[in-house]
């Protein structure tokens, strides 16, 4: 097998008069606040005629304790590791459009954009959104299947009001596209993902690429960034974790405002963990509201005096404080990089306001990939539904639904045969001298930011399901 035969691995509300008056460190367990994530984390009512979702898996995860990367690995030290095949064993049941869809899995917070007249609380919730669509991977440490070239998702979610499609568009370099709409006409969101993945020795990164792009129609707004950073620790020895970190500047392209949130490294004892703390700034670069929080847990905005002043305050406190005879365990010399120890939440500064606050996720989620209850449903596969759906969708992979199933034996071998026969069928049309023709998405220009982006071309959900790829 040649490198261009290998596949890739893809690691891969807000209420304006809602304010915290109470201590100024608390759990966002016990935060004292209107909690505005919706209870029902994907299961609905059956007053609403809306279907309930399941909230586990048909078997628990597979034990990963007997088996180790290092023999892939060791030879990829600050390389791209996008040809690179990883056993069957470290990943999740899930194809990594299914991941990105996980974006989604805040959507109230768009919806709620949409209702507000005010824009500067409206890049409040785009900016919480950005950050609760990578709250899902906290603990996440399965690498998701890689989309074979041509494979296609779709979600429908009437509780959230929106509908997603989905397409792997391109195998080298591999890119995901996907287009989410308002089923009132309220809002568009799309994007298109392409992770870059590279080995450091005890870490693997993932580096951002691709456009994401939110536009409430009703405002006559648009909103574009990219992803933070995302590292997986340990891939080696000692426990995996997850690290996000890097800049993330969300633009209104309609006002100029813009919002800038920076994902805190880790740094040397683990301080900084999760944390995440930026500002919203007018087109004038006068700041109007400071945004802080971690991504794992919740996220508030105060204003900027407001904010100045609790700094100054917590300096002046901490240089009174006399340091401590003992130095915090490191992590120099360590075999491992064992994460920090999270010693306290956030430290909500009074008067702030809550902009989210993330879902408690099921019990038993450590034996289900530490899935959420959104992450649950993705894969759920209901009778009838084979009929509507297009046989490109993820839910008809063979070796994802073996997995999830429990049968590692025959997902690895379904995942060996689809690889050879996208492999034959990329030499087949290289004999022929045809190029791959993608069936939703076209390569264009995005509008607003001027770089090479993947656009919907639309009637997917015409049930036209012409001239599809035969991949599984």
């Amino acid at each position: 097998m040649n490198n261009d035969d290998e596949f890739y691995d893809a690691v891969t509300g807000l209420d304006s008069d809602e304010s915290y008056e109470g201590a100024s460190e608390a759990s966002f367990k016990d935060a004292g606040v209107y909690d505005v994530t919706p209870r029902s984390n994907g299961s609905t009512s059956p007053e609403n005629g809306i279907r309930k979702r399941r909230t586990t898996l048909p078997a628990p995860m597979f034990s990963r304790n007997n088996f180790s990367v290092w023999g892939i690995l060791k030879k990829c030290i600050g390389l791209e590791l996008s040809k690179i095949t990883m056993p069957i064993v470290f990943n999740e049941p899930l194809s990594f459009l299914q991941r990105i869809t996980e974006y989604m899995e805040h959507t109230y917070l768009i919806n709620k954009a949409c209702l507000l007249s005010d824009s500067i609380e409206r890049m409040q919730a785009v900016a919480a959104f950005a950050v609760s669509a990578v709250a899902s991977q906290w603990d996440r440490t399965g690498k998701p299947f890689n989309p074979l070239l041509g494979e296609t998702y779709e979600l429908t979610r009437e509780d959230q009001g929106y509908r997603l499609i989905s397409e792997q568009v391109s195998h080298h370099p591999p890119v995901s596209a996907f287009h989410a709409e308002s089923l009132v006409g309220d809002f568009v969101f799309h994007g298109s993902i392409y992770p870059k993945l590279k080995f450091w020795g005890k870490s693997v990164e993932a580096e951002p690429k691709g456009t994401i792009t939110l536009e409430l129609l009703k405002h006559g707004e648009v909103y574009t960034w990219t992803n933070p950073f995302c590292c997986v620790h340990n891939v080696i020895l000692g426990k995996l974790w997850i690290e996000q970190y890097g800049t993330v500047e969300i633009l209104n392209h309609s006002t100029g405002d813009k919002c800038v949130l920076n994902f805190k490294p880790c740094g040397m004892f683990g301080k900084e963990l999760h944390r995440v703390e930026g500002y919203i700034q007018d087109k004038s670069k006068n700041k109007l509201c400071v945004i802080y929080g971690k991504w794992t847990e919740c996220m508030w905005s105060v204003d900027p005096q407001t904010y100045e002043s609790n700094k100054k305050a917590e300096k002046k406190a901490d240089s009174k404080k006399q340091k401590s005879p003992e130095e915090p365990e490191g992590v120099d010399g360590d075999d491992a990089d064992n994460m920090p120890e999270v010693l306290e939440t956030v430290a909500v500064i009074p008067g702030s306001t809550l902009l989210w606050r993330i879902s408690s996720r099921p019990q038993h989620s450590a034996q289900m990939y530490n899935f959420t209850n959104f992450a649950m449903s993705l894969n759920e596969l209901e009778p009838g539904m084979q009929a509507t759906l297009a046989p490109t969708d993820c839910r008809l992979r063979p070796d994802i639904r073996a997995m999830e199933n429990g049968d590692m034996d025959q997902a690895s071998r379904e995942k060996a045969r689809l690889e050879e026969k996208q492999r034959s069928a990329r030499k087949d049309r290289s004999k022929d001298e045809e190029e791959w023709s993608t069936r939703w998405f076209q390569s264009g220009t995005n509008p607003y930011t001027s770089s090479q982006d993947w656009l919907y071309k639309g009637g997917y959900f015409d049930r036209k399901y012409s001239d599809l790829p035969d991949i599984y």
